[in-house]
């Protein structure tokens, strides 16, 4: 078993970093992140704050936890509340950073989803909130795999059940819970092409019956074993603005460049398409590989709220660990 700190650290300084170099903008020498990362790091927020309670009550909510952690990331994106009822959200040591409530890429989707959950009803998988099959569900999956790094059935299941609070496409669900998957593969030590297969079958043998993640991926799997260059290869997989096109094109890149992060990043913010969305799954991916001793120490000192990434990986490991010896 390979579960340790630089492969959690660089599974999420991986994505924040390839995040950074796909939104392309800096303030006061930081490079900025986008929504996906802030959206990941209140997807580590939700999953801590399950872990949490459930040590102290014995009863594990991860679901409505990171439904109410978005919910908080809804308010410094909004100043408001979905629901008055909400205010309970407005505390926790991740709303203390200001550079979460800077507006970062347009996050519309998550955004509205969110907007109408009131009441404390919000997307599942049986009740979906809508039929939106954009990516940003997958672009912030990567911390729920970490967690559950013992157990990939469950990161599969809850990646999908996260997806469905803002995502309500059978793909972006089923693209979701295999991103999940895969990275709690790779974080207990599996190869890269174990880890997907495993992934991949977790896809296969569920409930859902839309076989287009699954022949994406594969397809993306294949092209890495060719010459052809990577541009051309992206663009016979898609443009990666549906979810199921960015899990392949970002699995392709993993396999393109395994044990090279900068390459890999600068693949992904290299072809005609969604060059925001795709980097940070990449960096995700590539990152957990190779840990974080691979990514450029540059890259790391320059990110705007590196600490915070990093903090968050030290949570999920210590929390991962806990979780495998209740």
């Amino acid at each position: 078993m390979r579960i340790g700190k630089d492969q959690f650290r660089g599974c999420l300084l991986g994505g924040a970093t390839g995040d950074a170099c796909g939104y392309n903008d800096n303030e006061g020498g930081k490079n900025l992140i986008s929504d996906n990362t802030q959206l990941a790091s209140f997807t580590v927020d939700g999953i801590i704050w399950a872990h949490d309670r459930a040590k102290r009550k014995g009863v594990y909510a991860y679901v409505p936890c990171l439904f109410y952690s978005y919910q908080k990331w809804y308010y410094t994106q909004t100043g408001g509340l979905a629901d008055r009822d909400y205010g309970f959200i407005l505390g926790g040591e991740i709303l203390g950073y200001d550079e979460l409530f800077a507006r970062r890429g347009e996050g519309v989707t998550s955004l509205n989803a969110l907007g109408s959950s009131i009441q404390n009803v919000y997307g599942t998988i049986e009740n979906r909130i809508n039929e939106l099959n954009r990516p940003g569900c997958v672009c912030r999956t990567a911390p729920i795999g970490l967690y559950f790094a013992n157990d990939p059935d469950m990161a599969f299941r809850i990646g999908c059940e996260g997806a469905a609070l803002t995502h309500g496409h059978t793909q972006a669900i089923m693209s979701s819970g295999y991103m999940a998957a895969l990275i709690a593969h790779l974080a207990q030590g599996d190869d890269l092409s174990s880890a997907a297969e495993a992934a991949l079958a977790k896809l296969d043998s569920s409930d859902f019956s839309d076989t287009l993640p699954s022949e994406l991926i594969r397809r993306a799997i294949d092209l890495a074993q060719t010459e052809k260059a990577p541009r051309k290869a992206i663009e016979s997989i898609g443009e990666g603005w549906i979810a199921p096109e960015t899990a392949a094109i970002a699995t392709y890149l993993a396999f393109r460049f395994e044990n090279d992060f900068e390459a890999a990043i600068a693949a992904a913010t290299d072809f005609d398409g969604n060059t925001d969305g795709v980097p940070p799954v990449v960096g995700n991916i590539v990152g957990c590989l190779v840990g974080s001793l691979e990514i450029p120490a540059q890259w790391i000192l320059d990110l705007e709220l590196a600490g915070l990434t990093i903090h968050g990986a030290d949570l999920l490991l210590h929390a991962a660990d806990e979780r495998a010896n209740l």
